[in-house]
């Protein structure tokens, strides 16, 4: 979380802040939010760093009596921010090392969310490598990389989507229309991967994987 005053006053008097998505936008089923994002901004206010701008190009839903879904099997202390209130994050860990970040969905207690899997970065996170800045566009190209590129571990899992946290949630620029946009299956899941449950823009170069 910011904690620095002038930090937040800065953050607070950046001009998009009228286009900040609201609790209320994302108290849907995940199936509705998901391809709603495709397109809307993530802004990250790197500790102590710039603020990056990212487009949010790829995205999964995760909804409720869904084998893949973290929530399948109830409530517990790793998924408890799933079933928080919407509009919050959800950030766990897989592999013992690799940070994912979601978008909470749908009414409290309801254990539901949308991943983020890939963004397009509007300028590169200063703690990159030569050898990672070689293809900008994938640096954030997958969950666990947009999570390293951004920083974001589970110190920001469970916050509500706001500047005073260093990350926010914007709505579209401009409109994302039907042909580019492509729904197909899941990957990286063993459990209802026929579902079409994930959505990204066609032909972007930081889609994760087509």
């Amino acid at each position: 979380m910011v904690s620095d005053k002038n930090s937040v006053e800065r953050i607070i008097k950046n001009p998009n802040l009228t286009q900040r998505i609201e609790p209320d936008w994302c108290d849907r089923p995940s199936i509705e939010v998901a391809p709603d994002l495709i397109g809307c901004t993530l802004l990250r206010q790197m500790p102590d760093g710039p603020l990056i701008r990212a487009l949010i190009i790829e995205t999964e839903a995760y909804a409720p009596g869904d084998p893949a879904c973290h929530a399948y099997r109830g409530k517990s202390k790793r998924n408890a921010a799933m079933f928080g209130p919407p509009g919050h994050s959800y950030v766990y860990l897989i592999y013992g090392m690799y940070h994912c970040l979601n978008v909470v969905t749908e009414a409290e207690g309801i254990g539901s969310a949308v991943l983020i899997r890939a963004l397009s970065l509007d300028s590169l996170p200063p703690q990159l490598t030569p050898e990672q800045a070689k293809k900008p566009h994938r640096v954030a190209a997958g969950p666990g990389k947009l999570c390293r590129a951004l920083e974001i571990d589970r110190s920001l899992d469970g916050v509500l989507y706001h500047p005073a946290n260093g990350l926010w949630l914007e709505h579209r620029e401009h409109s994302v229309s039907e042909p580019d946009l492509v729904q197909t299956t899941r990957i990286g899941i063993t459990k209802a991967a026929e579902q079409p449950w994930r959505w990204y823009l066609r032909d972007h170069p930081a889609v994760s994987k087509k």
